[in-house]
């Protein structure tokens, strides 16, 4: 389950605070209690993982000077206020400064239970949002995110490192749900352009008109268009496939009319195109020649062996510690099956499969094996048609397990020995064959 969020409560009256923080608590909350906003400054931070409950008239630093504070180290922080009558003015005026909303005295402690949950979300998410806009801007953390050990995966991680220095502008194909976008960040990332501007957009969720004018410009609402936007740095054109003939016009003369090196890179992605055709068949040759002077093909799930245990492992153990539950034992039949599946959906596939194996486990009902039948009713045959040799389904299933093993003790290989019954030895070797390092573990 998610961690519960903190609600800093600020009140000079101890009552008051402590009848709040008691109602907050009793509702899931966890609360913390400050007498004053300059004791409460002393404890919340730009990165505070709560909201803030705050009276408005206090001794010292009253609530519209503490609001103003806090909303100058942060003004994502979800403050709110807490008015007596006659004070709504002030309110609203504390609302036109940041102030997530207010309460007027007496209030329904169910309105406050309300609001203080609806503050919670809208903090989680700006703290989420943080997070990722942190890690995507991190080329080293994204290049991370790209697990796996098969070669396809070394060859990846290879040219997202050559080609994210490379000056030109790059064509992103693969199959559905290989990580398309997550490649073109961890290019843009590693890249010169690595603290200029990423823009991203999608050419089939527009109509024409209004790609041409989010584009190129001008738009009705006043708003910069990306090629404007975006200078100096990167836009990423997703659905490339589905870009009109006019608007390819259009692109192909933004791209000569900044010549090369390019003032800003692009990066084309495609998505889906015919199964007869090539993405060369979709877009005009003179584009397709201008995009495609670096490509990069992603590898589908199928195709990368192990990688698929590998994954699935790291996916439960994240799910699991999300909904406050075990992670499912993977038996040698279900490590099989993983292996042999064919993943059409590739990555997002195995990540729906991975939670709903989590939580069905917490159920403690169903089987990996049947939410792979439940998938194979929707995407067509259960197994690939590329048989592999018995040895490589028992070296995957092997690893997992020793991987597993090592994760729940923490590293600890006198406990793996006892559990997996293996003597010291044999367990050093087979983690040097596996590339399993204990320092991971610890």
């Amino acid at each position: 389950m998610a961690r519960a969020m903190k609600v800093a409560i600020v009140d000079d009256e101890a009552d008051m605070r402590q009848s709040i923080s008691q109602w907050l608590a009793l509702s899931g909350f966890d609360t913390e209690t400050f007498p004053s906003a300059e004791e409460a400054l002393k404890s919340i931070g730009p990165e505070f993982p709560g909201v803030v409950v705050s009276d408005i008239k206090m001794p010292g630093m009253d609530g519209m000077a503490f609001l103003k504070k806090l909303m100058g180290m942060d003004s994502g922080l979800p403050v709110i206020l807490i008015t007596g009558h006659g004070d709504v003015p002030m309110a609203v005026e504390a609302m036109r400064v940041g102030a997530y909303d207010f309460l007027e005295k007496p209030f329904n402690p169910d309105r406050m239970t309300e609001l203080a949950k609806k503050a919670t979300q809208a903090r989680r998410m700006t703290l989420d949002n943080r997070a990722l806009r942190k890690e995507l801007s991190d080329g080293a953390t994204i290049i991370k995110k790209l697990i796996g050990l098969s070669p396809a995966m070394e060859r990846l991680r290879e040219d997202i490192l050559d080609i994210g220095q490379a000056d030109t502008h790059v064509l992103i194909d693969g199959e559905t749900g290989t990580g398309k976008t997550l490649v073109a960040h961890a290019l843009h990332a590693v890249g010169p352009r690595a603290g200029k501007k990423f823009v991203t957009i999608s050419c089939a969720a527009w109509s024409e008109d209004q790609l041409s004018a989010r584009l190129f410009g001008p738009a009705e609402d006043g708003t910069i268009p990306l090629s404007e936007e975006a200078r100096g740095g990167t836009i990423c054109l997703e659905d490339i496939e589905a870009l009109s003939s006019g608007l390819q016009a259009r692109l192909l003369a933004l791209i000569a009319e900044q010549g090369l090196p390019p003032e800003t890179r692009i990066i084309a992605i495609c998505n889906r195109h015919a199964p007869d055709k090539t993405l060369e068949d979709a877009l005009r040759p003179d584009l397709f020649y201008r995009l495609g002077a670096m490509t990069i093909v992603l590898p589908p799930l199928r195709a990368r062996g192990e990688d698929i245990l590998t994954l699935f492992n790291r996916l439960t153990e994240q799910f699991s510690e999300e909904y406050g539950c075990e992670a499912p034992q993977v038996t040698a039949q279900e490590a099989a099956q993983l292996l042999q599946a064919p993943w059409p959906g590739n990555v997002r596939q195995l990540v729906n499969v991975a939670e709903r194996a989590v939580l069905q486990n917490r159920r403690g009902s169903g089987s990996i094996a049947s939410l792979l039948m439940a998938d194979n009713e929707a995407t067509g045959p259960q197994l690939t048609t590329e048989g592999k040799p018995l040895k490589d389904y028992v070296e995957a299933f092997e690893r997992m397990l020793i991987d597993n093993t090592m994760r729940r003790h923490k590293g600890s290989i006198v406990a793996v020995m006892e559990e997996l019954c293996l003597p010291r030895r044999t367990l050093n070797e087979k983690m040097a064959k596996y590339n399993l390092q204990r320092q991971d573990y610890v």
